[in-house]
């Protein structure tokens, strides 16, 4: 009797500790320390929130640059995040990879080789950021799309890439949203 009291008394003690003063003290200390990460990354445009530099988005109009295939559902569906788990030897990945390819290519109006997180979703299948190899092959779609000259694209997609984290970790990026937005307001003021 008294191993199932120090027993129970241990569990009560554990889960106060470590289900509630635990996550409430890292949530404190998140939203003290890092406020705008805790609440989600949100982007901001016009007074409202237009998504979050931490989950991608579809983009379909050709004067938007677009990121990875999603794996997760339909258009980043946040609820059915993770990997398609398809391995390299599947042939229903080939077929996909090959199909994306195909469009890719297609769409762009090129027969080079098409940068491979333009045709590979990421292991969320949610991720916002594609390489500046990548966005640099969207270059021309957009350009022509909106009427602007391919060097003022391309110097905004430099803007928006970010080198690795702390000069080591990662890989330079460019975040999708951010550079679409930047895109629409250079395209505003635009004559």
């Amino acid at each position: 009797m008294k191993l199932f009291k120090q027993s129970f008394l241990m569990n009560i003690w554990l889960t106060i500790l470590l289900g509630l003063a635990y996550p409430v003290l890292m949530t404190v200390l998140a939203q003290v320390l890092f406020p705008r990460r805790a609440n989600g990354s949100l982007i901001m445009h016009g007074g409202k929130v237009v998504g979050s530099e931490l989950i991608g988005q579809a983009f379909a109009a050709p004067k938007y640059f677009h990121g990875r295939p999603s794996a997760a559902g339909s258009g980043y569906d946040g609820l059915q995040s993770g990997g398609s788990n398809l391995g390299p030897t599947s042939k229903a990945l080939m077929a996909r990879v090959d199909g994306d390819v195909a469009r890719e290519r297609k769409a762009e109006g090129r027969a080079d080789p098409v940068p491979v997180d333009l045709v590979t979703a990421s292991g969320s299948g949610l991720d916002p950021d594609i390489s500046p190899s990548a966005a640099l092959w969207q270059i021309p779609t957009v350009a022509k799309a909106r009427g602007l000259d391919e060097s003022a694209v391309r110097a905004l997609v430099e803007k928006y890439t970010v080198g690795r984290t702390f000069g080591l970790l990662g890989e330079p990026r460019v975040n999708v949203l951010k550079l679409n937005l930047a895109l629409d307001a250079s395209t505003a003021r635009a004559p």
